[in-house]
């Protein structure tokens, strides 16, 4: 699929090169996850590139020129990924890149990007950079300086609050980047606490039966049971739970099938008693957070997308906030200057006041940690309801009390 508006004026063809050339668009182009294990996020990160877009062209859009998203359905499929961005800088010509999408597809983006000096802002991509240490690259994720350990902070934090102390925890995660990112982060964290970790294994992503994962894991009779995975894997795991009767007196983790309304929804009940850090939360009032918000929403019923939008839309519009004020901070797309502009100043977004560390990570981190508590059905009112959802850290958030053992509060 390909989204593209705005039609050239025309200008060129009476020979007003220059004129033509202001009144252009401004194409911005990007891979993302229409289809395939993630498209449920991905069509919400969608969703508010394109209300970004549709309210600086009804104001007068950027530098005075129209802008258009030149954007291309990866399918969830990390493959495409590098071909999608070679085709929008060298076919398609564009004078900005965004995202892409999740980890998984902003690994191999990166090279691509760094190889046209192009910049980029991906959204909720983990530890993407650490390797690579690209300039260029920025992140819309809350996970700080130290992403890896910082994604499950809350989730650990929680745990030091049970009496008597936990003792031991297993850990499982897709063999995939996003979860190994994950895992190495919950690893660190675990012996920080003093844990013992009794399972640490990674699953193909394609798996399909979890039942014989959650037996061995059971079969090791852990305090901390910590997951991580995209939505099918979420899914999975929880029902395997359910099917099998996990007894530990936690369970939860980077489980991102639950960051989506939709997921949540589909699971209902299943999700009483699970712990699950979080990159957004619905008590943070922002400056313009809830008009982008209630603009998605609205949007949302007829495109049948995720009904709320809180943990993908303020970070996807506010990528584009980012770009958009680092080019006219710059006075145009010299990207070397976009880059050091970024990486200089602090942004005001609807996701909150950001700044920006040498791989792209947020300077600060801003993760929370809930659990669902008393969930009688998988209704939109239930998982809008905040003594459902019930946020547990930081403490200057919290709005209830944490429930274990697992096996009793689900």
């Amino acid at each position: 699929m390909k989204t593209f508006l705005g039609i050239a004026t025309g200008l060129a063809a009476l020979g007003l090169a220059t004129a033509a050339h202001a009144a252009d668009p401004i194409k911005i182009g990007c891979s993302i996850s229409l289809t395939g294990g993630v498209a449920v996020n991905g069509k919400q990160v969608m969703m508010g590139w394109e209300i970004w877009r549709d309210d600086i062209n009804a104001h007068g859009g950027l530098m005075g020129r129209k802008v258009e998203l030149d954007c291309y359905d990866d399918q969830s499929n990390p493959a495409l990924v590098p071909g999608i961005y070679t085709k929008v800088i060298e076919v398609d010509k564009v004078d900005l890149t965004v995202g892409p999408y999740a980890t998984n597809m902003a690994v191999p983006a990166i090279p691509v990007l760094m190889q046209h000096k192009m910049t980029t802002v991906a959204v909720t991509a983990l530890a993407a950079n650490s390797s690579i240490h690209y300039p260029g690259y920025f992140v819309m994720l809350p996970s700080g300086p130290n992403p890896k350990p910082a994604l499950s902070a809350p989730f650990f934090e929680i745990a030091k609050t049970m009496t008597p102390k936990a003792k031991t925890i297993a850990l499982a995660a897709a063999d995939a980047e996003f979860a190994k990112n994950s895992v190495d982060g919950a690893r660190e964290n675990a012996k920080a606490m003093g844990l013992q970790i009794v399972y640490d294994k990674a699953y193909p992503p394609n798996t399909t039966d979890y039942s014989p994962i959650i037996r061995a894991i059971q079969a090791t009779n852990p305090d901390i049971v910590f997951d991580a995975g995209y939505n099918p894997d979420t899914i999975g795991m929880i029902h395997a739970a359910h099917e099998i009767g996990l007894k530990a007196k936690m369970f939860g983790g980077n489980m991102v099938g639950l960051a989506s309304t939709t997921g949540r929804m589909q699971l209902g009940p299943l999700v009483n008693g699970i712990v699950y850090d979080d990159a957004f939360s619905p008590t943070f009032q922002f400056p313009g957070l809830q008009a982008v918000l209630a603009e998605y929403q609205k949007r949302a019923v007829s495109a049948g997308t995720d009904p709320i939008g809180y943990n993908y839309v303020p970070f996807a519009y506010a990528a584009l906030q980012v770009l958009a004020e680092a080019v006219k901070g710059t006075g145009g797309f010299d990207q070397d200057k976009i880059m050091k502009y970024i990486h200089g100043h602090t942004f005001s977004t609807v996701a909150g006041e950001i700044a920006f560390g040498p791989d792209g990570e947020w300077t600060k981190p801003r993760m929370t940690g809930i659990q669902f508590q008393n969930i009688t059905a998988g209704t939109l009112e239930q998982f809008k309801d905040p003594k459902k959802v019930v946020v547990l850290e930081p403490s200057s958030l919290k709005t209830g009390d944490f429930q274990y053992p697992y096996n009793a509060a689900k």
